[in-house]
């Protein structure tokens, strides 16, 4: 594998970054995680317009253009020989001292991994995901603004060790007034009497790609979508409830909290707006290749 860091293309254990880099000591940076399908980055645009407004938001320079961040990507493939993978790109303060003061870290550090990914096997995605709701609390917009994709992470990972230590592969993060927000690393959708709902932003939710697709496609098929306040009895009581993302791509619940959802999982609304996502993905990108 080789990895970008700084303009250079490395073999992965020379891929390094300093131990004072403000990324590493305090998660002062910003990420995304991007797809690509056949040969073809899924909406690149979409991942660059948000990793550059979450950079711009925590007053951080991102050193290249957009264009050349682009190229970024698809040189990063091209040198992994990606035709399916995933790629992960990386902007960080850049290297300082120990203290907090941003402006002693004058360059900031871009790193672009691509290798390959598979986020829930087959057979989770035909029995559904097992989730529970978490104690840890979704960040909200006083302190930092859940629209900034961070790489301090710290909340989530606390909800993936709840997941992990009640036997659940996700967990689901409620607002501080106790509404729905999202996953550890995914959007969340209940569907009820086949209308599709799912946490309105204001719920502090990361906007995210694959969920904005999947509303998308919902609204082409006919649906109705609504994006409101839901509860845990939304979704003790839903008929299905699928999960969206960028690594999970569209992956049904078969239970949360020891409970079971609906009737039959996968659930037909969720297998069609998964079925209709592989279809666009397969259609829809940046080339990466000539």
């Amino acid at each position: 594998m080789l990895v970008y860091v700084n303009g250079e293309l490395l073999p992965k254990d020379e891929a390094k970054v300093s131990v004072f880099d403000h990324g590493y000591l305090y998660g002062d940076g910003v990420f995304e995680g991007i797809r690509a399908y056949r040969g073809r980055i899924f909406r690149l645009k979409e991942h660059l317009d948000r990793l550059y407004d979450s950079a711009k938001a925590i007053c951080l320079s991102v050193p290249l253009a957009k264009e050349e961040m682009r190229e970024v990507c698809v040189k990063t493939c091209r040198a992994n020989g990606i035709v399916d993978g995933y790629i992960r790109l990386v902007v960080s303060r850049g290297e300082g001292d120990l203290g907090l003061n941003p402006h002693k870290a004058p360059k900031p550090t871009v790193v672009c991994i691509a290798a390959t990914i598979q986020m829930y096997p087959e057979e989770m995605v035909r029995r559904g995901l097992n989730i529970i709701t978490a104690a840890t609390r979704r960040s909200y917009g006083e302190v930092l603004s859940p629209q900034v994709k961070s790489c301090n992470y710290l909340p989530n990972i606390m909800a993936v060790m709840e997941a992990l230590n009640a036997g659940a592969q996700e967990a689901v993060c409620m607002s501080r007034e106790g509404y729905v927000a999202e996953c550890t690393g995914d959007n969340i959708f209940v569907v009820k009497d086949r209308v599709v709902k799912t946490p309105h932003p204001s719920c502090g939710i990361l906007k995210g790609v694959t969920r904005d697709a999947v509303i998308q496609l919902a609204r082409e098929m006919g649906l109705e979508v609504e994006e409101g306040h839901l509860t845990r009895y939304d979704l003790y009581t839903a008929d299905e409830i699928f999960l969206t993302g960028t690594a999970a791509e569209v992956v049904p619940v078969g239970r949360i909290d020891g409970r079971p959802v609906g009737e039959v999982v996968p659930g037909e609304l969720t297998m069609q707006l998964r079925e209709a996502f592989q279809q666009l993905v397969q259609r829809e990108g940046h080339p990466i290749y000539d």
